[in-house]
């Protein structure tokens, strides 16, 4: 059978190597030059099914609501007409019961750890050059309170396989000595240790060398600009001076996914979630951070790679546009400034924006489109890199028609 598979970030290229390795016939399309080139490129690092929680909670719409009236927000929306985002909003709105957040948090969590699994599994079967951080990943908290509330909070994942302790401010420094000279009055940090950090852009590369050994095509450079269906079918992608055909495709383009779906009629409940991140060399001889982590005030996330260091924050509903300004990294310049004092070289940082695909509800949607030979896996938001592997054997089972390891009506454009 050949697939199409549109998109050619971490979603895409493990759902390519997934149908390439049971012995599908597999093209990657992909705008961008190289696989991974946008959001994928300019996300923390963090393999965190432990960070697993539902934005959807009954927390949220009072930090929307802050976040109108202030920019010192890790959640910004900023106030214009959007019908696109006020469809979204509302189906947000709706999800943040606490029932809805538990049921949408497990459905979360299932997948991640799956997928954390598998990826462990690819990494040792492909013997790739690739591990990821021991040690876990550090979640830091600065008063009592949200400490206490983080250990409640955190119980769902606990009575679920994460395995979390929580550490006193002593035990934290001695963990990671890097957080000895913070500037920050952190009281203590949950870890968990069955969370890690890696590169995604590295995973992706080694991925598609994979798949170029199985023969799996990529064609970059190259934007498809409409779905051509005849019927209940899926007849080809119009992309520019070329059509492309193939039995089967997948929408795994991120929140263009759902401006291809528009093209025949189909409305995903995804809107774009923008990030930010900053890339920094390590200064020589800094003591610079081992393990990754989350400051839970500011939402700023961070990973080690090698001698450069990660870190990211802010979701912003703005629509669209990648445009930014220098301010739009000042959480990321402060914080770094405050969590690791001249651990960082910025005159050699560079920054990035990605959009992150966000549902309502928080799972992604992985599954069949109205066309039959129309498939999606899109939606992932901030655990894109924790879910990919996961998603991939999802998807492929579904075009298989074999069981799936775990129940797909959670992830079902139906649901």
């Amino acid at each position: 059978m050949k697939l199409i598979v549109i998109g050619a970030g971490i979603i895409g290229v493990t759902t390519a190597y997934e149908l390439a390795r049971r012995g599908h016939e597999v093209q990657v399309i992909d705008r961008e030059a190289g696989e991974t080139r946008a959001t994928s490129d300019a996300t923390a690092g963090l393999i965190a099914p432990g960070h697993s929680f539902a934005w959807a909670s009954p927390s949220a719409p009072m930090e929307l609501l802050k976040s109108l009236f202030t920019s010192d927000t890790s959640i910004r929306v900023r106030p214009r007409f959007d019908p696109e985002l006020i469809f979204w909003g509302l189906k947000f709105l709706r999800e943040c019961t606490p029932l809805r957040a538990h049921d949408n948090t497990l459905a979360k969590l299932r997948l991640a750890q799956r997928s954390q699994q598998l990826f462990n599994q690819i990494v040792a079967d492909e013997g790739m050059d690739f591990k990821p951080s021991a040690g876990g990943v550090l979640y830091l908290y600065r008063d009592e309170l949200g400490l206490r509330r983080a250990i409640e909070h955190g119980r769902i994942m606990r009575e679920n396989g994460q395995q979390q302790n929580v550490l006193s401010r002593d035990e934290l420094f001695h963990l990671e000595p890097a957080l000895a000279k913070s500037q920050v009055p952190f009281v203590g940090a949950v870890r968990d240790a069955t969370d890690a950090t890696g590169n995604p852009a590295f995973f992706a590369s080694e991925i598609r060398k994979r798949c170029e050994e199985m023969g799996v095509q990529f064609a970059f450079d190259t934007t498809i600009q409409s779905i051509n269906i005849d019927g209940d079918r899926v007849t080809g992608l119009s992309g520019g001076k070329s059509d492309f055909l193939a039995d089967g495709y997948i929408l795994a383009g991120g929140p263009d996914s759902a401006r291809l779906a528009r093209t025949i009629g189909i409305r995903l409940p995804i809107y774009p979630a923008k990030g930010y991140s900053m890339t920094a060399p390590v200064t020589p001889g800094a003591l610079a951070p081992q393990l990754g982590g989350i400051d839970e005030k500011s939402l700023v996330a961070w990973s080690r790679f090698g001698d450069q260091l990660r870190m990211s924050a802010t979701a912003e509903f703005t629509g669209y546009s990648l445009e930014y300004s220098a301010k739009d990294f000042s959480r990321i310049l402060n914080a770094g400034e405050e969590l690791f004092p001249g651990v960082l070289d910025y005159n050699r940082a560079t920054y990035k924006v990605g959009l992150r695909p966000m549902t309502p509800d928080g799972p992604p949607i992985i599954g069949r489109g109205r066309p039959r030979n129309l498939y999606i896996n899109t939606g992932h938001g901030h655990l894109g890199w924790t879910m990919a592997c996961g998603s991939a054997e999802m998807l492929v089972d579904i075009i298989e028609s074999k069981p799936s390891t775990l129940r797909t009506d959670a992830y079902a454009l139906s649901r």
